[in-house]
């Protein structure tokens, strides 16, 4: 997909050393807002490319609009290659388990000696302190980080659906290059950069953390919370269908009563207030399960839209590759590959008018090897 002006940040090189989720995400955002991202894969490719289950849609969504490169960076010309190619860059992005970088001599104290204005993006499991030679995933830090506490039910902790913390720790690496970036407009240096999955997790919880500093109760998991809201839950409707209603104003409240014709509901005295609803909150919500069963999903959705009653059908994965607000918005696009094209999700964000889109074919493994390797000295492509 062209864009009729120049993405914000064209001529910006970057190289990236990562597999997985975590790093791959960061660079896919900077390839996304128009830089240029070599992706170094060993001889074979990544093995990103071939994890099965629920990894299996891991490469495709995390590598768009990057170039591959295949370099053995365990052999001498491989590692020289390399170190190459990284003081032809503006940025390098790695997520290796702690030390191997050190281990190779592409950790960031030895390449800034030669490359001071190299900005060096590390991803890991923790930022420096006692946790930082742990190796971490993502369900190992929900656990730790207070997320698997809060969302599954009491004394059953449950990981979140998705890979929450890699994928924002790899969007707080990109935020860490675009400001080192501008620092290094003004010192002429570059830096270091560390994300970590372990603090991103400890952001998300933050909110209940101040909840606990400020009442001194531990908050309880959000399956056992006590709603601020007196209807704001998931209601099971005619043939099993469900459909999660949100009123949470006064206002709302009579407004629900009138979509649903129950006018008497909203004059009831002891509902009258949403303290006076959370208050008898139980006996609320069994009235309008018994009210709503009655009503079928899609018939009640276009009520709740016309009258503004915050409303959501339980959407499962494959049926957004059909929503039509995706499709009409441009937020879900083709992408070829080497088995076919495919949908993919682009950026959330609207940059004037306009979202950064997939501007290349997935690479293949090795595909832009001749073309980058010719940019070395002494090197031309074969």
């Amino acid at each position: 997909m062209n864009t009729p002006n120049p993405l914000p940040l064209a001529g910006v090189r970057v190289i990236e050393f990562t597999h997985m989720v975590m790093g791959p995400t960061c660079g896919m955002i900077l390839a996304d807002l128009g830089a240029e991202v070599i992706k170094i894969e060993p001889p074979g490719g990544d093995k990103t490319r071939t994890l099965p289950g629920l990894g299996i849609g891991f490469f495709r969504s995390f590598n768009r609009n990057k170039k591959s490169v295949v370099l053995d960076i365990n052999t001498p010309d491989g590692l020289a290659a390399a170190v190459e190619l990284i003081g032809q860059c503006d940025v390098m992005l790695e997520n290796f388990r702690p030390g191997l970088m050190t281990k190779l001599g592409l950790d960031y104290a030895t390449l800034s000696r030669k490359y001071p204005r190299l900005i060096y993006v590390s991803h890991k499991g923790f930022l420096p302190g006692p946790y930082e030679k742990r190796l971490a995933l993502d369900e190992v830090v929900q656990m730790m980080g207070g997320l698997s506490y809060m969302t599954g039910p009491a004394g059953r902790p449950l990981r979140a659906g998705t890979s929450v913390n890699d994928i924002m720790g790899g969007m707080f690496g990109a935020i860490g290059v675009l400001a080192a970036l501008r620092e290094r407009d003004s010192t002429g240096r570059g830096q270091e950069v560390q994300s970590a999955l372990f603090e991103n997790c400890v952001f998300l919880s933050s909110q209940h953390m101040q909840q606990y500093a400020m009442t001194k109760e531990p908050p309880p998991p959000m399956p056992s919370r006590v709603s601020a809201w007196s209807v704001y839950d998931v209601f099971t409707l005619a043939g099993d269908e469900q459909l999660f209603i949100g009123a949470v104003s006064d206002k709302q409240f009579i407004t629900l009563c009138d979509v649903l014709e129950r006018a008497d509901l909203a004059a009831e005295p002891q509902f009258a207030s949403n303290a006076l609803r959370v208050a008898v909150r139980p006996e609320l919500l069994a009235r309008l399960a018994d009210i709503l069963k009655h009503h079928r999903a899609d018939e009640l959705s276009a009520k709740l839209e016309a009258a503004g009653i915050p409303y959501a059908p339980i959407v499962r994965p494959d049926q957004l590759l059909d929503d039509p607000h995706l499709k009409a918005s441009g937020g879900l696009v083709p992408m070829d590959t080497e088995d076919g094209p495919t949908e993919v999700v682009l950026l959330p964000l609207l940059m004037g008018g306009r979202r950064p889109g997939v501007r290349q074919a997935l690479a293949r493994v090795g595909e832009h090897t001749q073309e980058i390797l010719a940019r070395l000295t002494g090197r031309a492509a074969a």
